[in-house]
């Protein structure tokens, strides 16, 4: 397999000695517990763990046999949060004598044994030993000592998508699907085809098994998942197209509306943007990165488009479809990122008015070709463009949302609201905001509301009419 390179920990160590064949350890009865960090995909990653496991979800860490944390490296901090996460949970040992705490995903993939070490865990496993996590878990139950960070050729390995009884049983409406993994792309600030290696491409075959199967446990929306979502089928040429795959989950029974994150402008294809307008069950939403307002900066990044290209597509999309909601990421601070460069992003939040943005203070990740630049920006410069940039963002958001009172929108049910949950249900727009509204609605349930007020993450209204 063709990695990203040297930083890769392909290891395989086993210490310490079992009592009894792997085949002859059970795990049914064990309640295990998983935090999860970042992306779509590690959710993904920790439902199939779940799955392959058997085990019963713990409601806490408190009442668990083993725990889990589940990483994220795409910045620095929310890799620095996994040592205390981690920490707390090692603690819990002295309490609980039994207990196995491990240590999966992206920092696994990039730390490897060095994690024994610095946090005590008792096992680490990488973004491509996922499949194996029941034999892993089941050696460390028994007093081995794992760490499983080796790289997988076998694309049912990478795709292997066990669905949890434990999950969909009829209460869940939305689900991940994963249809591509990896990163071709190597764009100069990104560690992900470091920790999930090159892009790959999940049959659509598979894809249209697995959403049928999500459909008859009861699940009305799907989000299709992977690091270039809208690039699916582009390095594999007897597969289709990721437009075509949109139409043909568009016939599929029982499923209402479908999403997809993460896109890349690179692939945002006319074909495509006619398939979102002409497919009713594909929600009026797109999450597609920017990063910086900047040419020069966006040549820097390696993002191989240009800010004109972008507005040209963000045209062509509101032409299309008028009501899509756009929103994007942003990183402020990357290495060489003047005042103009910076206020060249400003402008392009200004003219485009995203719905929402994500934004983050630029983090050098280790193998990645930024992270040894010249010219890199001092913290207190990329906190104060960061607070200066969400400020705007706040306005528009607002401004935004606030569009949205006295509109009668077409609400999916996800259940009780977070506040008020014994009188308020909640769901989203199907340009993807959130709205509460009276009334104890079943999840899955199409209604139609009202809305009464706008706030900066969410909506309030009132049921008009029930399907």
């Amino acid at each position: 397999m063709n990695t990203a390179g040297k930083i890769y920990k392909e290891e395989k160590i086993y210490k310490g000695e079992r009592t009894q064949d792997i085949d002859k350890i059970s795990l049914e009865g064990k309640k295990v517990f998983i935090r999860t960090f970042g992306c779509q995909m590690n959710e993904k990653d920790s439902e199939r763990m779940i799955a392959k496991l058997g085990m019963i979800p713990a409601q806490s860490e408190y009442e668990a046999d083993v725990i889990i944390v589940n990483t994220c490296a795409v910045r620095e901090k929310p890799e620095h949060k996994v040592y205390s996460e981690v920490g707390k949970f090692i603690k819990l040992k002295k309490i609980k004598k039994d207990l196995k705490v491990g240590i999966t995903g992206c920092v696994a993939q990039l730390k490897g044994s060095e994690l024994l070490d610095k946090t005590g865990a008792d096992f680490v496993v990488g973004t491509h030993a996922i499949h194996r996590i029941d034999e892993i878990v089941k050696r460390v139950v028994e007093g081995e000592i794992v760490v499983d960070t080796s790289l997988t050729t076998n694309i049912n390995d990478r795709f292997e998508s066990p669905i949890p009884e434990t999950f969909y049983d009829g209460s869940r409406v939305k689900a991940f699907v994963t249809i591509q993994e990896g990163c071709n792309q190597f764009c100069t600030f990104c560690v992900v085809p470091i920790t999930r290696g090159r892009e790959v491409t999940r049959p659509s075959h598979d894809i249209i098994r697995e959403i049928i199967e999500l459909a008859s446990r009861g699940v009305k929306e799907v989000t299709l998942i992977g690091q270039n979502v809208n690039g699916y089928g582009w390095n594999t040429p007897d597969e289709i197209s990721f437009a075509q795959l949109l139409r043909e989950i568009n016939k599929i029974d029982g499923i209402l509306r479908i999403r997809f994150t993460t896109s890349n402008p690179k692939y945002m294809t006319d074909e495509l943007i006619d398939t979102m307008a002409e497919c009713e069950k594909v929600c009026e939403h797109l999450h597609l990165p920017v990063q910086s307002g900047s040419n020069k900066i966006l040549k820097k990044m390696a993002r191989r488009y240009t800010i004109e290209q972008y507005l040209e597509i963000v045209e062509k999309l509101r032409k299309k479809i008028p009501s899509i909601a756009l929103t994007t990421d942003i990183i402020v601070g990357f290495p060489g990122e003047t005042d103009e460069d910076f206020e060249e992003t400003v402008k392009l939040i200004k003219e485009v008015k995203f719905d929402d943005i994500f934004s983050f203070k630029f983090s050098p990740r280790p193998g990645t070709a930024a992270a040894k630049m010249e010219n890199q920006i001092p913290e207190e410069v990329k906190a104060e463009r960061l607070r200066y940039l969400q400020s705007i963002q706040d306005e528009i958001t607002l401004s935004k949302m606030k569009e949205y009172i006295g509109k009668v929108e077409e609400i999916l049910v996800e259940g009780p609201a977070q506040r008020n949950p014994d009188k308020d249900s909640t769901g989203r727009t199907r340009t993807n905001k959130p709205v509460n509204f009276e009334g104890k609605i079943p999840p899955g349930e199409i209604v139609y509301v009202k809305i009464t007020e706008a706030f900066r993450n969410s909506l309030r209204g009132e049921i008009v009419k029930s399907s």
